[in-house]
């Protein structure tokens, strides 16, 4: 016995609602699948590795940018002003450098009026040590550049004779890709300007 042939109509009509569901649950599958990679990502930029100095990995977790600006900020001006102003007749080359690629053309021309004016000289002349002592500064966050003022106390052993003085500086902070290892913060000194430079007595 033969099977009647069906609608041509209804064949196509069921072929339409078959297309419609599979293009429908490829649909969802895509968006199902961009929300857990989204997801995957999320969960990878909450987490981080460092690597120790004898090797071990060691798991850090991320905080938000603006949790750990004034901390890297602090940091980053620490670790500038004691390698540009903490020189002696040994290491004045390498620390320069150091500082210079944490700050822009500013520093660059302030490190060329010092060397005009025969600072570095001096201190190979006279094998003079300038030593940090501290540094302390005040950054205001609200606005890029994020402004700063330094207070750099240091001493220049002369052999018979230590003079300590205090300088003060200001500028702006910029933010800049990392580099490691020479500018480990991602932030860059603008607008460098020693304002003013004074002898200070040692407290008794």
């Amino acid at each position: 016995m033969k099977l009647p042939y069906k609608n041509i109509y209804d064949i196509l009509k069921l072929n339409r609602y078959v297309t419609i569901i599979v293009t429908v649950t490829a649909l969802l599958s895509s968006v199902f699948s961009g929300v857990m990679v989204f997801n995957m990502y999320q969960k990878a930029m909450g987490s981080a590795f460092a690597v120790n100095t004898d090797g071990s990995v060691i798991p850090l977790k991320l905080v938000s940018q603006k949790e750990n600006l004034q901390v890297e900020a602090l940091s980053h001006l620490q670790l500038f002003h004691e390698y540009f102003y903490g020189i002696d007749d040994s290491n004045y080359e390498s620390n320069l450098e150091k500082a210079l690629w944490l700050g822009n053309s500013t520093v660059d021309n302030v490190y060329r009026q010092k060397k005009a004016d025969g600072v570095y000289n001096r201190i190979l002349q006279y094998s003079l040590v300038q030593k940090v002592l501290s540094v302390e500064s005040q950054v205001d966050l609200r606005a890029e550049p994020y402004r700063f003022k330094t207070i750099t106390v240091f001493e220049i052993n002369r052999g018979s004779v230590i003079d300590r003085y205090e300088m003060v500086s200001t500028g702006g902070l910029i933010t800049v890709d990392r580099n490691y290892p020479k500018n480990t913060h991602g932030l860059l000194i603008t607008d460098y300007f020693e304002n003013s430079l004074k002898k200070v007595k040692e407290q008794e």
